[in-house]
C-alpha cells in the first residue's frame, strides 16, 4: 500500500495527465465547432503542459511512450488539429493558402526524423570502445559533443523547435490571414534544418571520432608506456561504486604502476578523485588487450557477473580482497576459489573460509589486514562532551532478505526510540544506501526512523554555531567540490569528458586528502554537539562518523570489523531469531558486542557503561578481537599489502618465464592445444561420412 506522502504526488500526475487529454478533446471539439476561443486557448495550452512536464516530469510523459503516445505523436496531433481548426474557420482560402503551411509543416517532421537519426548516427560514432580518465588521450583527437538538444534530447528538440510553428498557425486562427502561420512555420522550418546540418558536421572527418580499431591500438601503445603492474578490477551497479573507492588510497601507495579497470561506462564518473589511471574496457574481446601487457596482478574488491570473464587471462594473477569482512555468507563466497589468492584482513577470516569448507584452499589465503583503517582514531575513554554520540549504521537486507541482515525492520524503531529518550544522546542516522531494495519493509522502516529523529531534533534548542561556520563549511566544501570534480558543460558525453579528463598534476590526491579533513572539521563545527542528524550523502564518510561516534549500534556487517580497530564500545542488534548464545557463537564478530534484542531494552545499560567505563566488562574482549580479525598492528597494514602484491607479482612472473620456456622448446600452451584441438574437431565435422551422407 502506497504512503500517504506519495499520494499527493501521484495525485498531481494523474490530474496533469488528465489535463494533457482535456486539452486534446477541447482543442478536437474547437476545431469542428468551431469554436475560436476555445479552440485557441486548448491548442495553446495543450503545448505549454506539454512542454513544462518535459522538464519537470519527464518521467511521467514516458508512461505515455509506452503506450505508443510520445511527444512526436503528440505534437503532429496537435498541429494536425490546428490544420483542421484552419479549414474550418471562415476566412482562409484551404485550396491556395492553407496547402503550403501543410506542406511546410511536413516537411519540418521530415527533418525532425532526419534529425533523430543523424542524432543516432553521432552518438554511436562518438561511443568509442574504451572510456578513460586520469590519462592523456590527446592522439585520439577527442572533441567536444554536439548540442545536447540536437543529439540527445529529441523531446525537447521537438517542442522547442516546434513552439514558433504552433503559435503562428494560432495567430493565422485569430487574424484569418496566412501570414502568422507562414512565419511561425518557416522560422521553425529554419530552425530544424539549421540544427540538423550542424549536427551532420559531427560525421564529417574533422569532428569524426577514431575508428575502434584506431583506438585499440592507441591503448596497446599506451599500455607499453605505461607498463601497468597491478590493476583493481570493478564491475557493479550504480549504487555500489562505494566498494571500490575504499580502496583507492591503497591503491595509490602500492610499489609498481597502478591502473583501475572499469567494465561499465557510467562508473568511470562514479569512482572517486584518484591519480590513478582508469580505463573503462566495455566489451570482452578488448578486455583480452590487457593479456599482453606487463599488467601482472589485479585486486577484486567485489565478485559480479562480468568478473569470470577477466578471470580467464591467464598472463594474470587474482587477488579477491572483498570490499569488507564480515560473518555474512556474502563474506565467505565459493566463488573465492575462482581466484588465485583470497586475501583476508587477519586470522578470523581464514577461519571463516575452513570452516566454511567452500573448497578455498588455505595455503590461498593470505592475511594482509586492512590498510584503509589508518583514518580510524582510538579509543580515548569515556565521552568528553555532555552528550553521548552514538552512530546507528545498520546494513541493508541483502539479497536474500532475511530477517537477520539488517535491524531496520525489527529492531530499527525500538533502538532510535530508546536513543531518542534519553536527553544526553546525540544520535548520527546513517542507513546502508541499499536499505529498501530488496524488501519494501526496509525502506519503509527506514522512512519512519528518519520521521523519528526529525520529529525528535526539531524538540531540542540551544546555542548554535554562528553564522562563521557555516560559511567556514561552504566555503572548505566549494574547496574540497574543485579538487574532486571536473566541471563538465551540460550535454558533455564520454568523449568530451575524456578530453577534460587528462594526465592530473600528481599532487591532487594528497590535496583531497587535506581538503577532506578541513572540510570534516568544518561539517561537524557547524552543528551543535547536542543535533541529530541523518547522514544519508557520501560526505561525511563511515569513517569520519567513527571518529565523532562514542558508541556503534549496527549489524552483522564490515562495518563492525572496521569500527573495532578503534576499541570503542559497539552493540550489534540480534533479529537472527537465535539465542544470545547461539547468536555469538555463529558470529566472532560479536563476541565482544552488546547484543541487543529486537525490543532493544538493552539500551539504557549500554549507555552507562559508554559513559562509565569500568562497567565495561568487553573492553579486554574488544582488544583481542581487533588483533583477531584484523591482524597484528605491526608490521603494519599496508607494508604486509604491498608484500602480498610483490609475492603474487613474481608468481605472475614465473608462469611468464615458464610460458617462455616452453614456447622456446616448441611447446604448444594451453591456449594453442584448444586451438589446435578445436580446429582438428571442426575439420572432423567437415569430413564425417554421415554428415556426407546427409548432406547428399
Amino acid at each position: 500500500m502506497p504512503s500517504a506522502g506519495l499520494a499527493p504526488r501521484r495525485i498531481v500526475q494523474l490530474l496533469a495527465l488528465f489535463s494533457m487529454f482535456v486539452l486534446f478533446t477541447a482543442q478536437l471539439a474547437g476545431a469542428l465547432l468551431p469554436n475560436l476561443p476555445v479552440f485557441v486557448i486548448a491548442s495553446a495550452g495543450g503545448l505549454a503542459l506539454d512542454t513544462y512536464l518535459q522538464y519537470r516530469q519527464p518521467g511521467l510523459l514516458a508512461l505515455l511512450g509506452k503506450i505508443r503516445f510520445d511527444v512526436t505523436v503528440r505534437q503532429l496531433l496537435r498541429d494536425m488539429l490546428i490544420l483542421v481548426g484552419l479549414l474550418r474557420l471562415p476566412g482562409i482560402n484551404p485550396l491556395h493558402e492553407q496547402a503550403p503551411l501543410t506542406i511546410s509543416l511536413l516537411a519540418f517532421f521530415l527533418l525532425h526524423f532526419i534529425c533523430q537519426a543523424l542524432a543516432v548516427l553521432v552518438r554511436r560514432s562518438r561511443q568509442l570502445p574504451l572510456v578513460t580518465r586520469n590519462i592523456d588521450a590527446s592522439e585520439l583527437h577527442l572533441t567536444q559533443s554536439p548540442p545536447r538538444i540536437l543529439a540527445r534530447r529529441q523531446a525537447h528538440r521537438l517542442l522547442l523547435f516546434s513552439a514558433p510553428a504552433t503559435v503562428g498557425l494560432l495567430v493565422s486562427a485569430l487574424t484569418k490571414t496566412v501570414h502568422g502561420g507562414a512565419v511561425g512555420v518557416g522560422i521553425s522550418l529554419a530552425a530544424m534544418l539549421v540544427g540538423t546540418v550542424h549536427l551532420a558536421t559531427w560525421l564529417l572527418p574533422g569532428k569524426r571520432a577514431a575508428s575502434d580499431k584506431v583506438v585499440m591500438e592507441w591503448f596497446d601503445q599506451w599500455l607499453a608506456e605505461y607498463r601497468p603492474t597491478v590493476a583493481m578490477y570493478f564491475s557493479g551497479g550504480t549504487t555500489s561504486a562505494y566498494q571500490a573507492n575504499m580502496w583507492l588510497s591503497t591503491l595509490s601507495q602500492l610499489d609498481g604502476k597502478p591502473l583501475i579497470v572499469l567494465r561499465e561506462r557510467f562508473m568511470v564518473q562514479k569512482i572517486d578523485a584518484t591519480d590513478v589511471p582508469i580505463v573503462c574496457i566495455p566489451k570482452v574481446a578488448n578486455m583480452f588487450a590487457l593479456e599482453n601487457s606487463t599488467l601482472k596482478m589485479m585486486l577484486h574488491p567485489a565478485n559480479s557477473g562480468k568478473t569470470s570473464q577477466v578471470l580467464r587471462i591467464p598472463s594474470i594473477k587474482h587477488a579477491f580482497t572483498n570490499h569488507g569482512e564480515s560473518d555474512k555468507l556474502s563474506s565467505c563466497n565459493p566463488y573465492a576459489k575462482a581466484y588465485d589468492e583470497v586475501w583476508v584482513a587477519g586470522p578470523a577470516a581464514r577461519d571463516r573460509y575452513q570452516q566454511a569448507d567452500i573448497g578455498v584452499d588455505d595455503r590461498d589465503v593470505v592475511e594482509v589486514g586492512r590498510p584503509q583503517l589508518s583514518p580510524i582514531l582510538p579509543y580515548t575513554g569515556a565521552p568528553k562532551s555532555t552528550y553521548t554520540t552514538v552512530l546507528y549504521a545498520p546494513t541493508w537486507e541483502g539479497w536474500d532478505g532475511n530477517p537477520g541482515n539488517t535491524s531496520v525492520v525489527l529492531a530499527g524503531e525500538n533502538i532510535v526510540r530508546h536513543l531518542l529518550a534519553d536527553d544526553h544522546v546525540r544520535l548520527l542516522y546513517k542507513p546502508h544506501p541499499m536499505t529498501g531494495s530488496v524488501d519494501p519493509r526496509a525502506g519503509e522502516a527506514d522512512e519512519r526512523i528518519r520521521a523519528m529523529i526529525r520529529e525528535a531534533a526539531a524538540k531540542r534548542s540551544g546555542e548554535r554555531p554562528g553564522p562563521a561556520a557555516a560559511q567556514e563549511l561552504v566555503r572548505r566544501a566549494a574547496e574540497l567540490d574543485s579538487l574532486t570534480s571536473t566541471n563538465f558543460r551540460t550535454g558533455a558525453d564520454e568523449m568530451e569528458r575524456m578530453l577534460l579528463q587528462g594526465v592530473p598534476d600528481g599532487s591532487r590526491e594528497a590535496a583531497v586528502a587535506v581538503a577532506t579533513e578541513a572540510w570534516e572539521a568544518a561539517y561537524w563545527a557547524s552543528f551543535p554537539e547536542w543535533e541529530h542528524q541523518i547522514i544519508t550523502d557520501a560526505r561525511p564518510g563511515i569513517f569520519t562518523c567513527f571518529n565523532q561516534a562514542d558508541l556503534l549500534i549496527s549489524d552483522v556487517s564490515s562495518v563492525v570489523s572496521d569500527y573495532l580497530t578503534s576499541e570503542k564500545p559497539y552493540a550489534v542488534a540480534n533479529t537472527s531469531g537465535m539465542t544470545e548464545a547461539e547468536f555469538r557463537s555463529s558470529f566472532p564478530t560479536v563476541s565482544a558486542a552488546t547484543i541487543l534484542s529486537p525490543a532493544a531494552t538493552e539500551m539504557p545499560g549500554l549507555l552507562d557503561t559508554v559513559r562509565n567505563p569500568e562497567k565495561d566488562r568487553h573492553a579486554a574482549a574488544r582488544a583481542e578481537l581487533k588483533e583477531h580479525l584484523l591482524g597484528p598492528a605491526d608490521p603494519p597494514s599496508l607494508v604486509r599489502f604491498n608484500d602480498a602484491v610483490r609475492a603474487l607479482c613474481a608468481r605472475a612472473d614465473e608462469r611468464r618465464a615458464r610460458m617462455e620456456s616452453k614456447a622456446a622448446a616448441g611447446i604448444p600452451t594451453q591456449r594453442e592445444a584448444e586451438a589446435d584441438d578445436a580446429a582438428a574437431d571442426l575439420d572432423g565435422e567437415r569430413t564425417d561420412p554421415a554428415e556426407d551422407s546427409v548432406n547428399v
